[in-house]
């Protein structure tokens, strides 16, 4: 499919980053399972930091279901377009366990990249798949800059986590 071939490297480049990536947010949360964690980290963990797993994996995801060869663009925004709506419910499942948790007083930063962003990224993806009936090269672009906007959130969620247990969590102990 002609719509589809030149996203291949963009793809590429992307699925490979959000797979490191995946790998780097284990190991950070490997040492930071080193810390004592307090009976709320659980919550906490279900709020920050599983989320960030679930946005690189869709970054993956999307990767490499738009590397695939597919015929038409019609059935594959159709995945992208579940994946759009899954991903809207499930912010809105995070939004609830972020205003739940009790471990971690949540601020406007925190509530802008774990609610707020995706839910956008999310919708764009949704979104696209609608304007990819008439306007493919739009929508296209549409799930591009989704995707990258999950993998900078991902990245940021990451570096936020890691530097809280490290800065703020260890200097308390």
């Amino acid at each position: 499919m002609t719509a589809l071939s030149g996203w291949e490297n963009f793809y590429v480049i992307v699925g490979s980053s959000a797979g490191a990536l995946i790998g780097l947010q284990f190991v950070a949360m490997s040492l930071i399972a080193e810390l004592p964690a307090a009976r709320s980290s659980a919550q906490a963990g279900a709020a920050f930091a599983t989320p960030t797993i679930i946005h690189f994996s869709v970054v993956l995801f999307l990767s490499a279901a738009l590397s695939a060869p597919w015929r038409t663009t019609g059935s594959v925004a159709v995945l992208w377009g579940l994946v759009g709506l899954s991903g809207l419910v499930y912010d809105m499942i995070v939004f609830r366990r972020m205003r739940l948790q009790t471990a971690y007083q949540a601020e406007f930063e925190d509530w802008l990249f774990h609610a707020v962003l995706p839910f956008v990224a999310y919708g764009i993806l949704a979104l696209s798949a609608f304007a990819a009936l008439s306007h493919v090269s739009g929508a296209l672009f549409g799930v591009a800059g989704a995707v990258l906007l999950l993998l900078f959130i991902g990245i940021h969620n990451t570096w936020d986590a890691v530097t809280y247990h490290v800065f703020v969590m260890r200097q308390k102990q």
